[in-house]
């Protein structure tokens, strides 16, 4: 299992900052997401399924994601992800936004990544660069430029 927790100060407005998290914004700050579309529920609530296809490598590969968390209220916002992908991996996000001031906002990416069944287990112990971790990263940096500019 891999786990990760970066946190950044983003010197925007929280609903600036929480903005780029909506649905049609998403591939914004996601490039390998290719499809994001709606298909249980209504937006943003819990319990809502979206179909999902996301880029990892050469690979295309579909899944449905669960929104099991949301939350958007003046002072901080969340949204928690469950999905599994190609049949291998258990993956679950947390985007956690505090507002520091009116122009600085805490934002906190967390997650894991556990094997789904014995294969994903060897394919992650088998990751010697500690992918996840560093794709969490390279998502906070993201966020960071978009919301500053």
């Amino acid at each position: 299992m891999v786990h990760w927790n970066e946190q950044r100060v983003i010197h925007a407005p929280i609903d600036k900052v929480w903005a780029l998290f909506l649905d049609d914004r998403l591939q914004t700050i996601m490039p390998q997401l290719k499809k994001h579309q709606l298909i249980e529920g209504p937006p943003n609530q819990v319990g809502s399924k979206y179909a999902q296809q996301n880029q990892m490598g050469n690979r295309l590969v579909s899944y449905v994601m669960e929104i099991t968390a949301y939350e958007d209220l003046p002072n901080g916002k969340r949204k928690d992800l469950s999905f599994v992908a190609g049949g291998l991996f258990k993956i679950s996000l947390s985007f956690n936004l505090s507002k520091i001031s009116d122009e600085e906002t805490l934002f906190v990416y967390s997650g894991s990544n556990t094997g789904a069944n014995l294969a994903g287990r060897a394919l992650l112990k088998l990751d010697p660069n500690d992918s996840s971790r560093e794709q969490a990263k390279e998502l906070v940096e993201r966020v960071r430029t978009k919301a500053e500019s």
